[in-house]
């Protein structure tokens, strides 16, 4: 069905149901005229009459009457689902699913729910951590979760949290047995354990800024995990030096069960945003969700 259809079939059924072109007229937004051509140009395209008017009554002929019975109930759901939608798109009403790695869902997202669902009972969140990268509108995601760096050029990017930093921490006993390293050059003297991308293979690289600009180390990684608390775990057992995210690491800094080196060499990186596609119009639920999840100036 063409637009031109639509429009056609619909200045129809409101002439048939009025019994009038003028009151129909008037809910249409159109003028008595305007509405004439318009049924005449339907007329002309079926090549039947739809209708009989004289001077004081509009009626559906025959095929009016049979045209009218076979579209209205259809038309009828047809503008009531439009309705429906354009209700939908005002009111905070359905699911968000979101996409996002377990260090933001623990530490940043979490702590914001309760408070989320008292400001909006009739939405419901699905919430999918996942640390690897995905294609969130590949794989029907509303909002995805990663760090700037991490967000794709082609995304609309909202920022969720301040930067974050990069931590590399070991156990006491560990360390015990093993010289704190000075600089970045000395890892390739200890036990790492690094996080791996599983879905891709690749290893996150060790970074570090410096007087002389950014430096990658290349480390003996005998553990991988694409998780970061296997990794943190690792860590706290002294089976070597952990390079992650500082944030889940910092109340076993606080308690002493682990110790951080290189503290002056670990960049920030940018923090999490969340992302969405710029090529689809935003729900009014993921809007919700956006806007009470995004950081806020202080």
């Amino acid at each position: 069905m063409t637009p031109s259809d639509f429009a056609e079939l619909r200045a129809f059924l409101f002439v048939a149901d009025e019994r009038s072109f003028r009151r129909a007229a008037k809910r249409l937004g159109v003028s008595p005229s305007a509405l004439s051509r318009i049924i005449r140009s339907l007329e002309e395209r079926l090549g039947a009459r739809l209708l009989n008017r004289t001077t004081r009554s509009v009626a559906p002929t025959e095929a009016g009457q049979t045209l009218y019975e076979r579209v209205a109930p259809t038309m009828q759901e047809m503008i009531a689902a439009m309705r429906d939608v354009r209700g939908e798109a005002d009111t905070p009403k359905g699911t968000v699913r979101i996409n996002l790695p377990s260090v933001a869902a623990h530490q940043v997202i979490a702590p914001k729910l309760g408070a989320f669902a008292a400001a909006y009972p009739a939405i419901r969140l699905d919430l999918v951590v996942e640390n690897e990268m995905v294609d969130v509108v590949a794989a029907g995601f509303d909002v995805g979760v990663r760090t700037g760096e991490q967000v794709g050029r082609d995304m609309i990017a909202v920022r969720l949290s301040g930067d974050l930093r990069m931590a590399v921490v070991g156990s006491p006993e560990y360390f015990a047995d093993h010289p704190p390293p000075r600089s970045p050059a000395e890892l390739t003297d200890h036990r790492c354990l690094t996080y791996k991308w599983a879905k891709i293979g690749a290893l996150m690289p060790w970074q570090f800024d410096g007087e002389k600009g950014r430096t990658t180390v290349s480390v003996d990684s005998v553990v991988t995990a694409n998780d970061v608390d296997l990794l943190l775990s690792a860590a706290l057992q002294g089976m070597g030096i952990a390079y992650l995210v500082e944030t889940p690491a910092l109340p076993h800094l606080a308690s002493g069960a682990l110790e951080r080196v290189l503290d002056q060499w670990c960049r920030p990186v940018p923090g999490f945003h969340m992302y969405y596609s710029s090529r689809t119009r935003m729900p009014a639920v993921v809007r919700a969700f956006v806007d009470f999840m995004r950081l806020r100036d202080s």
